[in-house]
């Protein structure tokens, strides 16, 4: 997969503009940052990591240490547990399908009770998906043709990748869970060992 192209959207300069300011608008300003510095310090660069990919997802800092001590009780590594759980987040998952322009957008939708898994209204952005979960629109948000057409249309009919551990059913405006994301699923350079090294101070 190409970098910037893949639905997981970790790149370093943002190609979605949005009128508001929102979590892909800011990825692009990363490069510049101290992290690239050499004369920055260990913690700033560490700091640096965690705000980056805390950014990418659109996560507050409680929010994000919840995720983080989730991905410590897991049997992989915890940095590389971390990215796994985050790809798995629906407003993740709803963005890298295509069916929303970013994952801010997929936040709305859900939160405004658009989006069904199994065919049932889930309004929480960070519920985890599963292996054969259904990501869905409810009928009455497809029958607004403006919704679809200025919402969900707008990024499926780009030409990007669909990550491979997700099965994009286009006629549907759906999308299926193949199996859970693997580090190599997430083509970015992310280096989740320096968030690990943040957290063990």
């Amino acid at each position: 997969m190409a970098a910037g192209t893949t639905g997981a959207g970790l790149k370093r300069s943002g190609s979605e503009k949005k009128n508001i300011r929102s979590a892909e608008d800011v990825a692009g300003t990363r490069e510049s940052t101290s992290r690239v510095n050499k004369r920055t310090s260990a913690y700033g660069r560490q700091l640096a990591e965690k705000n980056f990919l805390k950014d990418q997802y659109g996560l507050g800092e409680a929010q994000f240490k919840r995720f983080y001590k989730n991905a410590q009780r897991q049997r992989t590594g915890t940095g590389e547990s971390l990215l796994v759980l985050l790809e798995r987040r629906l407003d993740n998952v709803v963005y890298s399908l295509k069916l929303a322009t970013t994952r801010t957008q997929a936040r709305q939708m859900i939160v405004h009770r658009h989006v069904l898994v199994n065919g049932k209204i889930v309004t929480s952005p960070s519920y985890l998906m599963s292996v054969d979960d259904v990501v869905s629109f409810k009928q009455a948000t497809l029958e607004r043709e403006s919704f679809v057409v200025n919402a969900i249309d707008k990024r499926l009919n780009i030409g990007i990748k669909v990550p491979e551990w997700l099965e994009l059913r286009k006629k549907d405006r759906s999308g299926v869970v193949l199996r859970l994301p693997e580090r190599s699923d997430i083509n970015a350079d992310i280096q989740e060992h320096l968030i690990v090294e943040l957290y063990s101070k």
